[in-house]
This record gives C-alpha cells, structure tokens and sequence, in this order.
C-alpha cells in the first residue's frame, strides 16, 4: 500500500498489544505497510495470538512478554526487538489503565487510601512511559528518525472523580511527551499523545455490564456511543505516519465530545 498513511519498512513496538486499542493499531499498521510489529502484552497468550494474525498478512512480528512498570523486562524488550528486526521506528505507548490489577466498580476516594495503593495506576501510566522512551529513544536517535505516541486519557486533562492517582499519571505522561517533544525535534523525531474517553475495550466492557450505568455514561458524550478501538487506532496511525512529520508535542483528543476544551 503505498499513500499518506504509508508505514513501509518501518518497524512498531507496540505495548499492551494483545487486545483493544493496541491489538486494533497493530492490525491497522499490518493494514497500511508496516514492516514489522513486536507485539507486548503482560499476557504472552495475548500477544502471541496477535503475532500470528501479523505474521499471516505478511508482517513480520513477534511476540513479547514484559509488564511496562519494570525497568529491567522492558530494556530486556527492547534488546529482542533491536536483535530481530535492528531498529524501533515508531513506539506505541498503549499498556496502562491499572496494570495487572482488576479496576473495582467503585473506587475508594483519594484520601482513604494510601501509597500502596498508587503504584498500579504510576506504574503503568507513567512509569512504564518513562521506561520505554528511555530504553527506545537513544535508537531512534541513532537512526535519526522515530515516532512516540503514547495514549493517555481525557481524565489526565480534566480530571475524574475517584481516579486522581490515575488522572495524575495520565496527566504527567501527557507533560512528558511535550518536554521529551522539544529535546528531539532536531533528530526528527516526533512525541505526541491521543486522550481517550470511553473505548469499548474488554476492560471497560467489564465495567459496563449494567444498562442504567450505560446510558448515564453515554449522556456526557455528544456523539452518544462509546468509543470503538479504531476510532483510536486511526489517530494512533495518523500520529505515526509521516503524514503528521511535523506534529509533535501535541496532545489529541478523541473523545466523542466528552470534554470541549483546548
């Protein structure tokens, strides 16, 4: 496929690529020329089962297993991604929400737990940001190119009651991304985010077994539907094009008008 949107011969990593948001990039980029995919999931089952799907539409791929929030498994990450396929182009931050941890339906206020319980919303949201810019930028550097978009969430810009550690994080990767936007512009690359609201992924889905809690979701969204994981994935895509060459820095909402705000 040749176009705008065309990402021959580059290579993605892609984390929290086993299902939703992550595992519809990775499908769309198969969609639209990429090279190669190394597909993580702190689930190996997950991972391999989209590996497979790459590998059957021409795309090289492989699957690995690392939880983002650990240091050490993600440079481990890395180095198997620069041994089978020499570079990392474009870096997909997708992996968070609350890590390994199940989200309970009603979280406790901030002021009624502790730091112990902060970790599972830092670690993924932020830590595991931190970790993969800093173990794939020194390549991309070296390659003097690349693409970083990481995915946060409209609670890191406005704000959600019963999720401040989360909205915090969110809010400190989107902070990240602009900081790390202005250090590597001159090596031609680019560092932006898209911000989500409600994305019917298996884990929100979960969450939203109830119909009267549905409908009251949906009342805050001007396109009353909940987001779809493509409806993500294609800015994802635009983002990691060249198509957006000279974006960067930005943070874009895709929200089904959720929250109207710059």
């Amino acid at each position: 496929m040749s176009g705008v949107f065309d990402l021959n011969e580059r290579v993605a990593l892609i984390t929290g690529a086993g299902q939703g948001i992550g595992r519809d990039t990775a499908l769309l980029f198969a969609d639209h020329g990429i090279e190669a995919v190394v597909v993580n999931d702190f689930h190996l089952d997950r991972a391999e089962a989209v590996a497979a799907l790459l590998r059957e539409r021409g795309v090289g791929a492989f699957a690995v297993q690392a939880d983002v929030a650990d240091y050490a498994a993600v440079t481990a990450m890395v180095d198997k991604a620069i041994e089978r396929f020499g570079r990392i182009d474009i870096l997909v931050n997708n992996a968070g929400n609350a890590g390994t941890s199940q989200i309970e339906k009603n979280l406790p206020n901030f002021w009624e737990v502790g730091p112990e319980d902060w970790s599972r919303w830092l670690g993924p949201n932020l830590y595991g940001v931190l970790n993969c810019c800093h173990a794939v930028v020194p390549r991309m550097i070296a390659n003097g190119y690349g693409r970083i978009v990481t995915v946060i969430s409209e609670a890191g810009r406005v704000g959600e009651a019963n999720y401040a550690v989360y909205s915090g994080a969110k809010a400190g990767a989107a902070g990240f991304m602009r900081a790390l936007a202005k250090g590597l512009g001159r090596h031609l690359i680019t560092a932006n985010c898209v911000s989500l609201a409600g994305v019917a992924t298996p884990g929100l889905s979960d969450r939203n077994a109830d119909p009267d809690m549905v409908k009251k979701k949906l009342s805050r969204y001007v396109i009353r539907r909940l987001g779809e994981p493509r409806d993500a994935s294609a800015m994802i895509l635009y983002l990691a094009s060249d198509a957006a060459s000279w974006v960067t820095g930005q943070t874009y909402a895709v929200n089904g008008g959720y929250a109207i705000a710059p």
